[in-house]
Order: structure tokens, then C-alpha cells, then sequence
């Protein structure tokens, strides 16, 4: 629970920090300035500016807004998608069960990155398009888990006992099954979230994802990286927070096992 604990607080602070970004810096993490392009870190600007005069570390605090939105919606798309419907295929049975795991059988047989860049190329960029691609992308793994264990809790004692005294499907499925399974497939979500993050990221540094001007961590390190050699430090910013971010949700994934998952 500490390693769970430890996690939350890092991402509030990460959270807050982004939504808060021109207040602790005082400065515009959109709006240009001409006359201080290039300029190295100081007391005004601890992580210098880009080639517009931005303030790298503002735009790399806010760049978190999009991030971890777009991280966190993708991934309860994810859910919302992938759960209801294995929990469906596996409650239904039958010709929808087939058909439905036929279906994500599919989008299992793509690489999950390639899978979301067709989609993103498909739709175009944007962050509307980058959540629906990781969600699409996403809701297999979440498909089969709770496929799986909806199928393991319907063989159980207690449903089959629940089934005698005339509970129906409906009941057998959300008063007994899924509460029991749920726990695991929390701590799935914030291995995913950590996932999307990075993916959002990718996305973003290749130009796919969030347009600019808006900031967002992986397009700050895409800017970043045009002058590397000469102002390294640009990197270090969004390269932080993305990391702590990252881990922050591995963290809350690890201490969620311990305490939601009992097949741990």
C-alpha cells in the first residue's frame, strides 16, 4: 500500500503542477517571445527557452494537462470497452461469445503500437483521435481478462449456489462475478495508463498526436530535440515529468496488487 500510496502523491503533484503551470513559472506556455529565443537557464527561465522565446519549463509543466488526460481517458475507454464486452462474451456465451472473441482475436493479431498509428493516420491527428486509437488498440487485453475471469467466477461454488437459489444471469454477473475479478483488472488499468503515457508520447514526438502549439510532453521533446547538442537541458524537463508520471502509475499498479488483486 506505501509503493500505491507513494504513487498517488507523486502523480497529484505532477497533476497539480501542470494545471498550475503559469502560475509557478510566470510565464505563457503558449505565447511567443521573439526577444528571448535561445536563452540558457537562469533564474527567470531554470530550463532556458525554444526557438520561439517559450519557456521550456512552462510548457513542459504544462504539457502534463494533455498527457495524463489523454492517458487516463484512453484508458477508461479501454476499460469501458474491453471489460463490458468480455464480460458480455463470457455471460452470453454461444455465437456472441464467438464471434466477439474472433473480433479481438483480430486486433490481437496487430502490434499494438502499429495498430494505433493506422488508426490515428486513419482518423487524422488530434487528441480526440489518439484517445479513440488507444482505446481501440487497448481493449483486447482488458477483453480477455475479463473473459477470462467472468468464465472462472461463473464455474465457482458460490455462483453455482447463487444459480440454484434462482439468480439469474444478470445477478449471477454483477452481484457475485465481476466484484470478484474487478480488484485485478484495476491494477491493469494502471499499468495501462502508464503504457498510454508513453505511447502518447511517441505519438506526439512523431507529430501524430497533439498539434502544436499546444504543448504536450511528447511534442516538447520533439522540439527539444532540433537543438540537443547546443541546449540539452531543453530535454530534461518534459523527459522528467514523463518519466515520473510513468512511474508513478507502475507504483500504483504495484501497491493495488497487493491490496485489490487476491490471485497475487
Amino acid at each position: 500500500m506505501n509503493q500505491a500510496r507513494f504513487g498517488v502523491i507523486l502523480l497529484v503533484l505532477i497533476a497539480v503542477s501542470a494545471v498550475f503551470a503559469p502560475q509557478l513559472t510566470g510565464h505563457d506556455p503558449i505565447k511567443p517571445d521573439y526577444r528571448a529565443r535561445y536563452v540558457g537557464p537562469s533564474s527567470e527561465h531554470p530550463l532556458g527557452t525554444d526557438g520561439l522565446g517559450r519557456d521550456v519549463l512552462a510548457r513542459s509543466l504544462a504539457g502534463g494537462r494533455v498527457s495524463l488526460v489523454v492517458a487516463l481517458s484512453a484508458t477508461l475507454l479501454t476499460f469501458a470497452l474491453g471489460a463490458s464486452l468480455g464480460i458480455l462474451a463470457a455471460g452470453v456465451g454461444g455465437a456472441t461469445d464467438l464471434l466477439l472473441s474472433r473480433v479481438f482475436d483480430a486486433l490481437l493479431a496487430f502490434p499494438g503500437f502499429l495498430l494505433i498509428l493506422i488508426v490515428v493516420a486513419t482518423l487524422g491527428g488530434g487528441s480526440l483521435q489518439t484517445v479513440m486509437a488507444m482505446g481501440v488498440a487497448g481493449a483486447p487485453v482488458f477483453f480477455r481478462l475479463a473473459r477470462s475471469f467472468t468464465r472462472q467466477e461463473l464455474r465457482s461454488e458460490y455462483v453455482t449456489a447463487a444459480r440454484a437459489l434462482g439468480a439469474g444471469r444478470g445477478r449471477q454477473l454483477l452481484r457475485h462475478a465481476v466484484p470478484n475479478f474487478l480488484g485485478s483488472v484495476v491494477v491493469q488499468m494502471a499499468s495501462t495508463a502508464a503504457a498510454f503515457l508513453l505511447v502518447e508520447a511517441s505519438l506526439s514526438f512523431l507529430g501524430l498526436g497533439v498539434p502544436l502549439p499546444t504543448p504536450s510532453w511528447g511534442n516538447v521533446l520533439q522540439d527539444a530535440r532540433s537543438y540537443l547538442t547546443t541546449q540539452p537541458w531543453a530535454a530534461v524537463g518534459p523527459g522528467l515529468f514523463l518519466a515520473g508520471a510513468s512511474l508513478s502509475f507502475q507504483f500504483m499498479s504495484d501497491g493495488l496488487r497487493d491490496v485489490l488483486d487476491r490471485r497475487s
